[in-house]
């Protein structure tokens, strides 16, 4: 509701408009809140809130893929595409093995994957790390100097334990600096008025909206709604957030899926890595 599906929310919280540049105008898209806890998505066992990790995020995925290509056969030989952002880098390109593995074992098309795309994705620990600081001193946010002393004296390594004072220091530096900042969007208004309104704003797409996100979340926690929806059925004891509140811990994280995205294109997927900016540039052009 705030990127490529069919419909926003207005900023009073209750009605919606149209997304000219949703990309079900393209192709039949199925949104999926993972991992058990997210959203309205859950589980009858409250334990599996604290086994949740990147492998059985994959598995719990693929089981719901067949199952719903089960239900809903006539979708079964579509060319079929994942895609998602940020910690879907690791969500898209695990799945997307688990599909290419079960298809092997099977010695059948389950799914019939063609590629990927992930944008602003988590990919590999160690230069996504670097690559945000390139990113915030190259858009002259942060100082040339606070960026080298990190370069120079962090340990950017996944099995790094420990840093020196001084990269501490300029790191507590860098996080002053970009902490006026939406750095999802650096060009972008911070949101100072977090209320929906009783009148709603004239919607605009190329306007962005800050405060999207509180309109999203009394829109998706209206009893109507999820009655209308067919969600929230087992009444859970928390509400709709955007990011869980109820996954207590994560038990297995890979500091890079490089070689899956290597396998991938050694086995004729297309994958598309990408920045948010560039896709609603793209978007808007289609």
């Amino acid at each position: 509701m705030q990127e490529l599906g069919p419909f926003r929310v207005h900023s009073d919280g209750k009605t919606l408009y149209k997304n000219r540049y949703s990309w079900n105008y393209a192709a039949n898209v199925l949104f999926l809140e993972s991992p058990a806890g997210v959203g309205f998505s859950y589980s009858n066992r409250t334990s599996d809130y604290d086994n949740n990790g990147d492998k059985k995020t994959a598995e719990d995925n693929y089981i719901f893929l067949v199952n719903w290509l089960k239900r809903f056969p006539e979708y079964k030989d579509r060319d079929f595409y994942i895609s998602g952002e940020s910690y879907a880098g690791h969500y898209v390109p695990q799945l997307a093995h688990t599909i290419l593995y079960n298809n092997k074992k099977a010695k059948k098309t389950i799914i019939n994957l063609k590629g990927i795309l992930i944008g602003n994705a988590v990919i590999n620990d160690e230069t996504d790390n670097i690559g945000m600081y390139d990113y915030f001193v190259g858009h002259a946010l942060v100082s040339n100097e606070a960026v080298n002393n990190m370069k120079k004296h962090c340990d950017f390594s996944p099995n790094a334990t420990t840093q020196s004072a001084t990269c501490i220091s300029a790191n507590n530096q860098i996080e002053r600096d970009i902490s006026y900042l939406d750095i999802y969007n650096i060009y972008a208004p911070l949101c100072f008025s977090p209320t929906i309104t009783a009148k709603p704003k004239i919607a605009s797409l190329e306007n962005f909206d800050p405060c999207s996100d509180y309109y999203v979340h009394a829109y998706l926690n209206t009893p109507e709604v999820q009655e209308a929806m067919h969600a929230n059925v087992t009444k859970l004891k928390h509400d709709w957030e955007p990011c869980s509140d109820v996954i207590s811990q994560w038990l297995d994280s890979s500091t890079t899926v490089l070689p899956l995205l290597q396998e991938f294109m050694a086995n004729g997927l297309r994958v598309w890595i990408y920045r948010l900016e560039d896709i609603h540039r793209f978007t808007r052009e289609i």
